[in-house]
């Protein structure tokens, strides 16, 4: 076994290597990628993230203060001039220009230092402009002005949008069709009053670039995702994802291999704990070469699908039967078997579909792949066609409602051709599972066990030798053993055990009985005396108990299934010979039960039980003649309860249940071939014929 262990580590190592081999990359930006690469990890994809928090930034409107008061400021200033020129004018009416213009500047001494600062932005030729109007152009250039620079600083005027602000309140002043002198100075005033009344207010507005820019959730590089696909040039934004990544100069890595390697000790170590626990040399020796042997073609099958396995076909792996390996091991090893084989079955998917590691293509896999294998372990542990329409339940309907509601949840779009495929797949990977069982189920038998299917069919054949040899030399044994194996076949059927191996079993159970075939009472012709008559006690005893341990003898020659040989040697237990004892008991008191006794060992299973009750149950009621059907159910009843209070059935797990099944079972089969039989009267020759 360990060399057997070691094999099959590194079958499954040699398998699943070139999948989770790591290749070294040498990357830059221009390069034809010669394999579609994918993330490796899941990273912060810091270039991307940089990127949009500029983006973020630059979409943040500039915060600016509007400031309502320099509306009155202005219309302020513009009306204080006018004050001033009229003040000026009313003076001196006989002051030139130029002594009006120094004595007006003169004023300016006295106002505000920002009206000042605005006056003097004024030309010398506004100024000349100005006196030269009379009081009442005054008025109207002043109502004028005034009007327009009300209107437009009521507007919102920020410094890139002043100089647009001055050509509207310029073009409207053009409209009104004012003299040409007064035109000049209001021009003027609307330049020189129009100001920026919105300042941008950058503290305010750095604030909100920078809650914008952490707004901004981190760019992602999520751990499968494909970076770049074969035979697409790398470019600079591919580029920045690899470097992320490191794998613009990436040297191979263990971690994998590692995995892999650990996943497969670990399974040796339960594999051999779980043989460990079995009671019997031949069961661990089974256990451990079927479970191998599965698990192979499992890898084999799910390899060769990861071969066709591509972008656009990404339904392959749906196709592998996930459910027929925990299933046949559920049916011929057991149930703790199957789940350990569906847990690591779903590990060496894992390894099998590597490159697609980190995607939810993987991850639903995975969970189809555990889902099916756990649903087979819950089939009842026989013959599939026996339970056609469970299995199809467990194996092909319940995991594919299952997968719907996968999709489901993933928000699969049901319009896809994609998602129709896929569950296609899957419907198709179950029924595999379903076909393949109940088809090869006779075959893994035959590997398996000695008394499959296939085998008992050719052993139950009239012309084996051993059953032509019955026959011709023990006819009335041949006749009983048929008996007796339609009345077990019968009974275990109701009860669910094996009904084809217990029937096969009771063809074979009196062999040995053709060595001294006369010695047995239904052999003997018609009207002969019973050869024990002649013999002592102790001599009919060992010619008695020669038919079993000669009959085991000669199935083991003949290399008959160990079920069968089982049948022969227990089908009468420890029972005692009674006839015989109370003879031998007569003659000398010193005999002991022990040594009438038959030598066992008792029946270690139900079909045993079965066959021990049938055996003594047909051939006593044949010696009855024509019982009636009472007298059979008594005597069934009866043989029943002495087989239990003489512990005969204490080595094997027939219940109480099932023995009151089998006992009704029994007495069916004798009543319809015992029965009694009317009595025709025979007519009376007519005297006078």
């Amino acid at each position: 076994m360990p060399v057997l262990m070691i094999l099959f580590s590194l079958s499954i190592f040699a398998l699943l290597f070139h999948n989770v081999q790591q290749k070294e990359l040498n990357l830059h930006e221009g390069q034809v990628a010669s394999e579609t690469i994918r993330a490796n990890k899941t990273v912060e994809n810091k270039y991307e993230t940089r990127e949009k928090q500029r983006i973020a930034e630059e979409a943040v409107v500039p915060e600016y203060n509007y400031d309502d008061n320099l509306k009155s400021a202005q219309i302020n200033m513009i009306n204080q001039l006018f004050d001033l020129v009229n003040k000026v004018n009313k003076e001196d009416k006989k002051l030139s220009v130029d002594e009006k213009i120094a004595k007006l500047k003169k004023k300016f001494e006295d106002i505000s230092s920002d009206h000042f600062a605005s006056y003097q932005k004024l030309p010398e030729s506004f100024y000349q402009q100005l006196f030269s109007l009379s009081h009442n152009e005054l008025e109207n250039a002043r109502k004028v002005s005034t009007a327009l620079v009300d209107k437009y600083m009521s507007m919102h005027i920020r410094t890139n949008t002043l100089a647009n602000t001055k050509q509207q309140a310029l073009r409207e002043l053009d409209q009104l069709q004012i003299p040409k002198n007064e035109h000049v100075i209001d021009e003027a005033l609307i330049n020189n009053g129009l100001v920026v009344n919105e300042i941008s207010n950058s503290k305010k507005t750095e604030e909100l670039r920078e809650k914008a820019k952490q707004s901004v959730a981190p760019v992602m590089i999520y751990q499968g995702e494909i970076i770049v696909r074969e035979g697409s040039p790398i470019d600079a934004k591919a580029m920045e994802k690899l470097k992320a990544l490191g794998l613009t100069n990436k040297s191979t890595t263990l971690f994998p291999l590692e995995a892999l390697i650990l996943t497969i000790v670990f399974q040796v170590i339960l594999i051999l704990y779980t043989a460990k626990q079995m009671s019997s040399l031949t069961k661990r020796k089974r256990f451990i070469l079927f479970y191998v042997m599965m698990m192979l073609i499992s890898i084999v099958v799910m390899k060769f699908l990861q071969l066709f396995q591509g972008e656009g076909s990404i339904y392959i792996p749906y196709l592998f039967p996930a459910a027929f390996m925990p299933l046949v091991l559920n049916i011929f090893i057991n149930r703790r078997t199957a789940v350990m084989a569906v847990i690591f079955q779903a590990i060496f998917a894992m390894f099998a579909f590597y490159h697609s590691i980190g995607t939810s293509t993987l991850l639903m896999i995975i969970i189809t792949y555990v889902l099916t294998g756990l649903l087979a372990t819950l089939v009842k542990r026989k013959r599939i066609a026996q339970q056609i329409f469970p299995s199809f339940l467990w194996l092909i309907a319940y995991p594919v409602i299952f997968q719907v509601i996968l999709m489901i949840y993933q928000g699969m779009d049901f319009t896809s051709r994609e998602t129709w495929l896929t569950l296609l797949c899957v419907v198709i990977g179950c029924g595999l599972s379903f076909l393949l069982t109940m088809g090869m189920h006779p075959y893994i038998e035959l590997i398996l066990t000695d008394d499959s299917s296939i085998v008992l069919n050719e052993l139950s054949n009239p012309n084996q030798p051993l059953l032509k040899r019955l026959l011709e030399e023990a006819p009335g044994t041949y006749h009983h053993s048929m008996m007796v194996a339609n009345l077990s076949a019968n009974a275990v059927a109701e009860i669910g055990g094996r009904s084809m191996a217990t029937r096969v079993g009771c063809y074979y159970h009196d062999i040995g009985k053709v060595k001294h075939a006369n010695f047995f009472v239904e052999n003997l012709p018609a009207g002969a005396e019973n050869p024990h008559k002649f013999l002592l006690p102790e001599d009919s005893r060992q010619i008695i108990f020669g038919h079993i341990t000669d009959g085991i003898k000669m199935l083991q020659d003949a290399h008959m299934p160990q079920s069968i040989i089982d049948i022969c040697a227990q089908h009468h237990g420890t029972t005692l010979m009674r006839y015989f004892y109370v003879t031998a008991k007569e003659r000398d008191d010193s005999v002991t039960e022990e040594e009438y006794r038959y030598p066992g060992p008792k029946p270690q299973t139900k079909e045993a039980a079965v066959v021990s009750i049938a055996d003594s149950s047909e051939a006593a009621v044949r010696a009855m003649g024509q019982p009636s059907s009472q007298q059979i159910a008594d005597f069934v009843h009866n043989l029943i309860n002495n087989r239990i209070e003489d512990g005969q059935f204490d080595e094997c797990d027939i219940t109480m249940k099932e023995l009151r099944i089998v006992e009704k079972s029994i007495v069916n089969g004798l009543c319809s071939t015992f029965h009694s039989r009317i009595q025709y009267p025979e007519l009376k020759k007519d005297d006078h014929n």
